[in-house]
């Protein structure tokens, strides 16, 4: 399976850069959601240096971020970098469980492998990588059994049927609007 960057661009791009005026962008050394200002008549979220699994990821903290959020810059939220203590690594983990189980759910549909992320490779803290993915793929059945956020299912669905079913970028692209503008469903 081949996964281009062009691909998930024009997925994200087709489905949300007319409706919501969000844009996904490939950035540099680390990723960042940007909204509008005036530089730009677009929000964007941006990707690290170019890997698909961080556009994936980028886009799961988009699908997840509120009206209010999405007007603040990396959604008003903090970020510690690699370094945590025990405290840190435990509040970074808590808010990273949902993304990542979107993250998950996306990379199901577009046929990729997964890989959990705890993110703190120069810390102190002692991290159980095997009972934080337990909690992501839990969530990640939550969701499937209860629905995903509107955008989530959208982007899952247009990701599906491009990866999965074969569709064009503008099939895969007109149904995840389907998705939008009904109730989600868990497919």
């Amino acid at each position: 399976m081949n996964h281009r960057l062009e691909d998930v661009i024009a997925l994200f791009d087709g489905l949300f850069q007319s409706s919501y005026r969000t844009r996904l962008v490939r950035g540099g050394d680390e990723p960042l959601y940007l909204p509008a200002d005036d530089g730009s008549p677009f929000h964007r979220v941006i990707f690290a240096r170019g890997f698909y699994a961080s556009a994936l990821h980028e886009i799961s903290h988009w699908c997840i971020a509120g009206e209010r959020r999405r007007q603040l810059e990396d959604y008003g939220y903090w970020y510690l970098p690699d370094g945590r203590d025990t405290a840190e690594q435990r509040d970074f983990e808590a808010v990273e469980v949902a993304p990542q189980a979107l993250e998950l759910l996306f990379c199901r549909a577009s046929q990729r492998r997964f890989h959990v992320s705890v993110d703190n490779l120069g810390g102190e803290a002692e991290v159980d990588r095997e009972a934080f993915q337990a909690r992501v793929t839990a969530r990640a059945e939550r969701f499937e059994r209860e629905g995903l956020p509107r955008r989530a299912e959208a982007f899952r669905y247009a990701l599906r049927c491009f990866y999965r079913e074969g569709a064009s970028l503008e099939a895969a692209v007109e149904a995840g609007r389907g998705r939008l503008v009904t109730p989600a469903v868990p497919a």
